[in-house]
């Protein structure tokens, strides 16, 4: 019977997932489309602890197997074959729905990452974010080689700088095409942390245009699929890089008439201005002094925040709902409980949140509540979202050896539910079940799925599930901060020892130790909410 039941909410989770971000990789008119990442970036000197911080929420039914793709040596005249497809994929060797595309030489040497859906991290501490940004049809070209996975790819396997994975992506744009929707990416390196922004020129050109913008040391990004890259200022090299051609298409395609003053989120982001809710919640949550206004028609590209930002700051955004604010989408949602005295006689009533009230309502349940009453869930595009795939948030540090340098906080499923697992620059292997995508079909063996479960059933009752849920989240996120240290210690021990392979042996044994002691714990919570629903939970 439970196999039945678990069965049976595989199925359901699936059909809302899919109802939530279908629309991100099939129908380009949905309004989800577009709405499927969030990334935040912190420079070091606006960072407590002087790392510089890119991170990424991969919202939607992407692939969510990952591997560490080892660095190699070639010889010469060899070259790399480009792919399309390699988002949707069920294992590193799932081949179905790829198609090669084009070949490009290949490097004398490659650097070891980190193969997430949208590759992030390498050996040497450059680490990559993404957000789609859209932008309007008529830049796309689909002739183009290179996709925005294929793109950061390529970056992490041949550089070491995120000035260096710029350049370097702006070549392949201009020699082989981009065959892209527009697309950001945030790139970081020890030093600082960019937003490099990328759009087609057009069906029937084989190029791109892209303009890039340095956050300052001291300030924060958010990048969440709006283009926001506004003037370039073409003198101030050491903030802004841009292709030759990006002034020249805006004219060409009438997006800039060459008189007033030009934006580049103007003339190719195909919005009314450029930032929405979650570029306004979290800069605002960082920077109360700046007062913001969320009726603005433009907010700064970058804030300095009131007080500096540590990882863990950065944590907690993404598990961001606007609980307890005017965007709350569970506000309305309440339910009338009577009361009793100690004889069980009717004393009165109390208006409570209903038990079953969650910040991830899906289509159909906000269609109901509003039916039963008007505008009682006015849908907010939350910084966590139920249709996450993966997400990360990336720490670079210029002061220890790259293999502890570089460390990603990688979650599963729902950010605002899953524990964060550390995986460090040089981490070489992970645990099995993360080479296998939960996205297709319900499988036992992929990582995803051994959160998903009590994430979802926790949602049928959230408000009585959510306490302890959240203690959970809070007691894996303490074990890191307090473990790690000691670690980092053990690991800069081994490496001045030379005993380099040692330790990272260390550091594979710790996460996936780390790993399965969250997966048990989350099984768990799933045994515990199953047997709520037989006493009528």
């Amino acid at each position: 019977m439970k196999k039945l039941l678990i069965a049976i909410l595989a199925i359901l989770t699936f059909s809302v997932h899919q109802s939530n971000a279908q629309s991100v990789f099939d129908q380009v008119n949905d309004p989800y489309f577009g709405e499927s990442c969030t990334s935040i970036m912190v420079g070091k000197k606006a960072s407590t602890d002087g790392s510089v911080i890119t991170s990424h929420t991969c919202d939607g039914r992407y692939r969510t197997w990952l591997d560490i793709e080892k660095g190699q040596k070639f010889e010469k005249d060899t070259t790399l074959e480009i792919y399309k497809g390699s988002l949707k994929t069920e294992t590193a060797w799932d081949r179905r729905n790829m198609k090669v595309v084009g070949a490009i030489p290949q490097a004398k040497e490659t650097y070891a990452y980190l193969n997430t859906a949208y590759p992030c991290l390498n050996e040497k501490q450059l680490a990559i974010g993404e957000s789609t940004i859209v932008g309007p049809k008529e830049l796309v070209n689909d002739e183009g080689m290179f996709l925005i996975e294929e793109l950061e790819r390529v970056a992490l396997q041949r550089c070491t700088t995120a000035r260096g994975a710029i350049e370097l992506i702006g070549k392949l744009i201009k020699e082989y095409g981009y065959g892209d929707w527009g697309e950001c990416i945030t790139i970081a390196d020890k030093k600082e942390v960019w937003q490099l922004e990328i759009f087609g020129e057009g069906p029937d050109k084989i190029g791109g245009v892209w303009a890039a913008q340095r956050i300052p040391d001291d300030h924060i990004g958010v990048s969440a699929n709006i283009s926001r890259i506004g003037v370039i200022e073409k003198n101030n090299k050491d903030y802004f890089m841009y292709s030759e051609n990006v002034f020249s298409v805006a004219k060409e395609l009438e997006r800039w008439d060459g008189n007033e003053e030009f934006k580049f989120w103007k003339a190719y982001g195909k919005v009314e201005k450029p930032f929405k809710i979650r570029e306004f919640f979290i800069m605002n949550a960082l920077a109360p002094s700046l007062k913001l206004d969320f009726e603005a028609d433009e907010l700064p590209f970058s804030v300095k925040p009131d007080q500096k930002v540590s990882v863990r700051d950065v944590i907690a955004l993404y598990r961001e709902t606007y609980e307890g604010t005017k965007y709350d989408m569970t506000q309305n949602l309440n339910v009338v409980r009577k009361k009793y005295n100690k004889e069980k006689e009717e004393i009165g009533v109390d208006t409570i949140k209903a038990l079953n009230a969650n910040p991830w309502p899906n289509g159909d349940n906000r269609k109901l509540y509003n039916y039963l009453k008007d505008e009682s869930v006015e849908y907010q595009r939350t910084v966590a979202v139920s249709w996450c795939s993966y997400s990360h948030i990336i720490q670079l540090r210029d002061w220890l050896p790259d293999e502890i340098g570089g460390r990603a906080w990688f979650s599963f499923d729902n950010p605002g539910q899953s524990p964060r697992i550390p995986i460090y620059c040089g981490t070489t292997e992970l645990p099995e079940s993360f080479q296998y995508c939960g996205q297709q079909r319900y499988r036992e063996d992929a990582a995803i799925w051994q959160y998903r479960k009590a994430n979802k059933l926790a949602t049928l009752q959230w408000q009585s599930t959510r306490e302890g849920m959240m203690e959970e989240v809070a007691y894996f996120e303490e074990k890191g901060f307090t473990e790690l240290p000691k670690l980092e210690v053990q690991i800069q021990k081994l490496l001045k020892e030379g005993k380099t392979k040692e330790a990272k042996v260390l550091l594979n044994k710790y996460t996936r130790d780390f790993t399965g002691a969250t997966m048990l714990r989350w099984k768990e919570l799933e045994n515990e909410y199953w047997g709520k629903f037989g006493l009528g939970f």
